[in-house]
């Protein structure tokens, strides 16, 4: 049995479905939400966007299993999540050193309108802005334990993966 990658159930017999775009393996109930697509049988050869194990992936993980599901890292895996009471932390940092905004655009050489917005939530602080700021008040705006985060996933079915049905809310 083969679990649809749409509503997490078990199917004998899984459709190849596209959906916005995507390519899915679906159940009977869930075909009708997207155009069946006609399976091709695959080459031997690889492409250059192939996704098989056999094009040197630097992450492998051990095992020998050609057919292993190991997720590949992207440019996200390396970078920090901003906190999102970032504008609380900058303004009581602030306000702990006695700076009005003003004075703090001056000590970081950026414009007191820039500090107005990111005390009101309403920019997101360049990296380079970051970078003064955590210097200057010796903080972190960066939300910690990021590793948690998946820990709050409640979703898989008896195979361990996830599916789109675990995101998604279907209106029916």
């Amino acid at each position: 049995m083969v679990q649809c990658e749409m509503c997490g159930a078990e199917t004998g017999s899984p459709k190849t479905v596209k959906v916005e775009g995507a390519e899915l393996e679906v159940c009977d109930d869930c075909a009708d939400f997207g155009t069946e697509v006609e399976t091709q049988e695959t080459s031997t050869t690889s492409t250059k966007y192939s996704t098989s194990s056999s094009s040197g992936s630097s992450s492998s993980t051990g095992g020998s299993s050609g057919s292993s599901q190991t997720r590949r890292s992207d440019m996200f895996d390396d970078m920090d999540e901003l906190a999102q009471d970032y504008d609380e932390r900058i303004r009581s940092a602030r306000e702990d050193a006695g700076l009005s905004q003003e004075d703090l655009a001056d000590d970081l050489n950026e414009k007191a309108s820039l500090i107005r917005k990111l005390e009101r939530g309403d920019v997101l602080p360049s990296d380079e802005v970051q970078r003064k700021l955590e210097r200057k008040f010796d903080f972190s705006l960066t939300a910690g334990g990021s590793a948690d985060d998946d820990a709050e996933w409640s979703g898989g079915g008896s195979t361990g993966e996830y599916t789109l049905g675990d995101v998604v809310k279907r209106k029916d």
